[in-house]
């Protein structure tokens, strides 16, 4: 058993040690000459070090060091930084269509979640059926309309439970309160709950999912800066987040189960959340977009949402 332990580590060792001196020689046949300037990548690792334990300061340092534009070498992966408001308007804004397609972290690869969100698909039909979609469907200024009630219910709670605890004489977590605010008046647009109610066993399951994706997201991956270690996912990152966006997906599954089936009632009120008006799109045009599409498109909200807090609150939050 020893011997085959042996044996399989040493043909592993192997494998990354030609595929890594391959892409060091095709990546210097094939890498453009006229890269910004930049300080000089060490052998196999690049520039990894430079960045240090505050990227943003090194970067900083490193512009002024080499200009407003510059690369650097991640690993075995070319990153060209803009660190002017000049530029970055010119990139993001004048030739946003030659670089709004972006490197997509190998985590994101998980369930497949890079082909249907938006953020990460590259410009194409799906992308401008998707956009079409949320600016017709989701974010028109009918639609927000129709939960202006919804919001300012939420504020209200916000405002009484910082009064509740200013008359306690109780310390307020702005960071904590602020993001329980934000999460329940989403999940209110789009589902019509509280997904931050203490008392409920889906906010309960919401939170660990919330947790457990926010940390494996946020760890550094070795398979984003080394692409010929992805297929292996030495980290096992992508198959955790996997496991994650399946729950978080699985539980996205049962509220829209859960919705058609109440839309069969002859009871049934319409919500008129974003959930109702999807079903209401699916159901009229259904080629333009499947029940896949429905779930990571929702799946993409909560993750936009997750970038929001800080780490400190949101980690204040799930403890409490």
């Amino acid at each position: 058993m020893d011997f085959l332990s042996c044996m399989g580590l040493s043909l592993i060792i192997i494998w990354i040690s030609v595929h890594t001196i391959y892409y060091s020689f095709a990546g210097r046949r094939s890498s453009p000459t006229r890269l910004p300037p930049g300080p000089n990548p060490l052998p196999f690792i690049g520039n990894l070090l430079e960045l240090g334990s505050k990227p943003h300061i090194s970067l900083t340092k490193l512009s002024q060091r080499h200009g407003p534009i510059l690369s650097l070498r991640l690993g075995h992966v070319t990153t060209v930084v803009v660190s002017s408001s000049i530029v970055a308007k010119e990139v993001l804004r004048t030739r946003d269509q030659l670089f709004c397609n972006r490197t997509i972290p190998d985590a994101i690869q998980a369930c497949d979640h890079a082909k249907y969100s938006m953020p990460w698909i590259p410009v194409s039909a799906a992308w401008r059926n998707l956009r079409k979609i949320c600016n017709s469907h989701l974010f028109a200024t009918k639609v927000l309309d129709a939960n202006q009630a919804n919001r300012h219910l939420k504020v209200q709670e916000l405002i009484s439970e910082v009064n509740e605890s200013v008359l306690k004489g109780e310390a307020v977590d702005v960071g904590s309160a602020a993001f329980k605010t934000t999460l329940n008046l989403m999940s209110r647009t789009v589902f019509s709950v509280d997904l931050a109610d203490p008392n409920s066993e889906t906010a309960s399951e919401y939170k660990e999912l919330v947790w457990g994706i926010m940390e494996e997201i946020g760890k550094p991956n070795l398979a984003d800066y080394f692409p010929v270690l992805k297929k292996i996912d030495p980290m096992g990152i992508r198959r955790r987040l996997a496991k994650h966006f399946q729950k978080m997906i699985g539980l996205f599954d049962r509220m829209i189960t859960q919705r058609l089936e109440s839309r069969k009632s002859r009871d049934y009120v319409t919500t008129k959340d974003m959930l109702d008006t999807l079903i209401n799109f699916s159901e009229e045009k259904s080629e333009d977009m499947d029940m896949a599409e429905t779930e990571h498109l929702f799946l993409c909200r909560h993750m936009y949402l997750l970038n929001w807090p800080s780490c400190t609150s949101l980690e204040v939050y799930i403890n409490n």
